[in-house]
């Protein structure tokens, strides 16, 4: 496939709407006139790249009606490339064309538009909520998610050291030592696979709990911390 096949679509389809379009203007692919409107901008390739946005952005120097245009295709993996370019191209103002080239139908998924991102109130509260109960830092930026340090992990940690000092005890009595409030769920749920219960309301520490107490406890809470 080569660009060039993608332009007739896109001339007919900006003609249909009283554009005058000619190729190859200067550095754009693709320019569209039409009465005292800024001109209109696409920029063509045959798949989506970082390289194609790079040239729409440069575009916008010019106007702000800059679309970029790539062929449409079929399967889950186009589709889940074109939702994430989709919101790529709203984050920096760019508009997106697929075009089916077995019928020439030309789609606008989204138009050319200043992007201001809707905030998740309910994102920040948990961001905020980690960051404040997480002790010290513990981690190193750029980790990956795996075996991360999380407060809830601290929490358990700490509900595991109450075990190890004490042997077998109440979940309340846990609570109370580690100021753990969620202490007698957590060890229930048992996450992690630290604990075990050996009464009603009563746990102990299974060997992956002392395994995690020798492991992981100093080094979360007293190196780094």
């Amino acid at each position: 496939m080569r660009e060039t096949e993608l332009y007739p679509p896109i001339k007919a389809f900006l003609e249909a709407q009283g554009y005058e379009v000619k190729s190859e203007i200067g550095a754009a692919d693709v320019v569209a006139c039409r009465g005292d409107e800024p001109p209109l901008i696409v920029e063509l390739k045959t798949g989506f790249s970082l390289s194609l946005v790079h040239q729409g952005i440069a575009r916008l120097a010019i106007t702000d009606a800059v679309y970029i245009a790539v062929p449409r295709k079929t399967g889950r993996p186009f589709y889940a490339s074109l939702k994430s370019m989709k919101t790529l191209c709203r984050r920096v103002g760019l508009g997106l064309i697929t075009i089916r080239l077995k019928d020439a139908l030309v789609e606008i998924h989204c138009d050319p538009a200043p992007y201001t991102p809707r905030k998740s109130k309910r994102r920040e509260t948990l961001l905020l909520r980690e960051f404040a109960k997480r002790s010290g830092d513990p981690n190193s930026g750029g980790a990956t998610r795996q075996g991360l340090v999380t407060a809830y992990r601290q929490d358990a940690l700490r509900c595991a050291d109450v075990l190890r000092t004490r042997g077998p005890s109440k979940g309340s009595d846990v609570a109370k030592s580690t100021g753990v409030a969620a202490a007698t769920r957590m060890m229930a749920q048992d996450h992690y696979g630290w604990f075990v219960r050996v009464a009603r309301g009563v746990y102990d520490l299974s060997d992956a709990g002392h395994a995690a107490i020798s492991t992981h406890f100093a080094e979360t809470f007293e190196e780094k911390s």
